[in-house]
């Protein structure tokens, strides 16, 4: 009989961090900072990867 684990993956290329604000450079009228956000291309801003399915045997 086999036993199946499964365990969540931080994303390897960002490490967890998966969204940035970015500053634009430039302000508004009332004096605040234009930001963009910028999302991690391989887990699209979750921070996690698919989960990997470990089998083990049970005794």
């Amino acid at each position: 009989m086999t036993h199946r684990t499964t365990t969540a993956r931080i994303c390897p290329n960002c490490d967890g961090f998966a969204t940035a604000a970015i500053t634009t450079g430039s302000r508004d009228r009332h004096g605040h900072r234009h930001t963009i956000t910028a999302n991690c291309p391989a887990c699209h801003g979750q921070g996690t990867v698919p989960a990997r399915v470990r089998e083990a045997a049970r005794a």
